[in-house]
This record gives structure tokens, C-alpha cells and sequence, in this order.
């Protein structure tokens, strides 16, 4: 009986500590997110890995604790050979995803917050974990992803070292319309928005670079295609700014009498019979 008490008791007194580290860790990443400004990637992995060696340590203690059951955990050793190698063997993929969580953390390809694109998925990282990686998409839907299967994958990381982001703003006008005109209102109205940076060196602003770079890409069949370089501080701000910019250029081009053309074709027509 006492030794079923003392089995209990610390199992109760293992979890209990789990959820007291988990309180934790929870609070200092949200202290060192919130007010420091800290990478939150390692203390997220750390808390994993923590609770994990604390649940492993506090059951295989309860379980030593009570003579019948180390009896059983013994003679059932003893003729585990066959087994040992089954569960080795399954247990490959799962040994695989810890290492590789672990250089995750160590060599930071990516790291919490940072936003991934992985073949045609992508999001914020939110979570990575002993066994997997969790991101959230822009649909406020979580991809959970092996931490085996992501080390193996080309990541594009839009925030790694540097997070601004140069959008390309495409714009074709008709063949009609005043190039330079249409050049300088894109720069414009560019250089206006709120979440425009000026990305230029120092030389290049002695130099006399444009703040905004507009040229022209190509001539299409039924327009000039104009393109211009536009950075904002971030993904989010960029794809804000690309938004705004593409509708007040339009608006702008409307006023100013530039035209966007739609596609239209000439048709000629060769041998018609004669009228009467």
C-alpha cells in the first residue's frame, strides 16, 4: 500500500513540476518577446526539452519505486533483445527529428516569428519542438512539419539577417501614353506611402541613384511594361504598401490621362466579296 502511495505521489509530484516549468518558461518568453525584444527560438526548445527529461526522470522513478513492478520491468528486460532492435528500429525517425530539432536550434536557419517559404507553403513560425516545427499560415492555419523532414528542404527565410523586402511594382501603360510621365507618377507615388524606405547606400545616394527605380521591362503586344523597386521594413509592410501603391497609381493615371490598355487585336480582313 505505501509503496502504491509513493508510486502515485510521484507521478502527482511530476507533473506537477512539468506544469510549474511549463508556467515558467511561458513567462520568460513572453517577458523577453515583449519588453527585451528577444529571439524566443531557444527558451521554446529548451521548455520541450526540459519537460521531456522531467516526465522521462519522475515515471521511471515511480515505476523503480515499487518492487513488484521493477520485478516485472526486469524480467521483461531480460528477454527484450528482439524488441529493443523492433523499437530501435521504429524509433529511427523519431531519434532523427530530436537531432534535427536540435541543429535547428543551434545553427538557426530560421527561428520563432521568422517568415518561411517552404515549396509552396507559407508562414510565421510559431513553435519548434523536440519533434516537429509548427507554422502558422496567412490563413491562420497551423503546418506542422518534421523536424527531418524540414532540414532536408529549401527554406526561403524572409527574415533571416535582414527582414526588409524590395516589392516589384509592375505597371504596363498603352503604346499612346507619356512614358515619362508614367515613369515619374510610379516614383511618386511610391516615395509617398508611409511604409516606403529609402534602401540606398551612401555611395549610391552620392552617386545620384533614384530613390526609386523605374524602368522600362519590356514592350508586351499591347503595352510598355514598366516595373519599379519599391522596399518597405518588412514582409507585412511590403505587401501593405504594394497594395496602397497599386491603387493610387491607378488613381493617378486616371488624372493625369495615362492609360492602362486592355489586350486587343486588329483584325484584317483579306478577300472579302464585293458589297452589292
Amino acid at each position: 500500500m505505501l509503496n502504491m502511495v509513493l508510486f502515485f505521489g510521484i507521478i502527482l509530484v511530476t507533473f506537477l513540476t512539468t506544469w510549474l516549468v511549463d508556467r515558467f518558461f511561458k513567462r520568460l518568453i513572453k517577458k523577453n518577446t515583449d519588453f527585451i525584444q528577444n529571439d524566443p527560438t531557444n527558451y521554446l526548445f529548451m521548455r520541450h526539452a526540459i519537460k521531456a527529461v522531467i516526465i522521462t526522470i519522475g515515471l521511471s522513478g515511480a515505476f523503480y519505486s515499487v518492487p513488484s513492478l521493477r520485478v516485472l520491468a526486469g524480467s521483461l528486460l531480460t528477454g527484450a533483445g528482439i524488441l529493443a532492435v523492433a523499437v530501435g528500429f521504429a524509433s529511427q525517425h523519431a531519434l532523427a527529428n530530436v537531432i534535427s530539432g536540435v541543429f535547428i536550434v543551434l545553427f538557426k536557419p530560421f527561428r520563432v516569428n521568422d517568415r518561411l517559404t517552404i515549396k509552396n507553403m507559407n508562414g510565421i513560425v510559431e513553435d519548434i519542438t523536440l519533434r516537429h516545427v509548427i507554422i502558422r499560415d496567412f490563413e491562420n492555419k497551423r503546418i506542422i512539419i518534421p523536424n527531418s523532414n524540414i532540414s532536408n528542404e529549401v527554406i526561403v527565410n524572409a527574415d533571416l539577417n535582414d527582414s526588409r523586402i524590395c516589392k516589384w511594382i509592375d505597371v504596363g501603360i498603352s503604346y499612346d501614353s507619356d512614358i515619362d510621365l508614367a515613369k515619374a507618377i510610379v516614383a511618386e507615388e511610391i516615395k509617398n506611402h508611409p511604409l516606403h524606405l529609402d534602401a540606398r547606400t551612401p555611395e549610391q545616394i552620392e552617386a545620384g541613384d533614384p530613390e526609386v527605380p523605374v524602368r522600362v521591362t519590356g514592350l508586351g503586344e499591347y503595352s510598355v511594361n514598366l516595373r519599379a523597386w519599391a522596399w518597405a521594413a518588412s514582409s507585412p509592410d511590403g505587401f501593405v504598401m504594394s497594395c496602397d501603391v497599386y491603387e493610387s497609381i491607378k488613381k493617378r493615371f486616371d488624372k493625369e490621362g495615362i492609360e492602362i490598355p486592355f489586350p486587343y487585336r486588329t483584325l484584317v480582313h483579306k478577300n472579302m466579296p464585293p458589297k452589292g
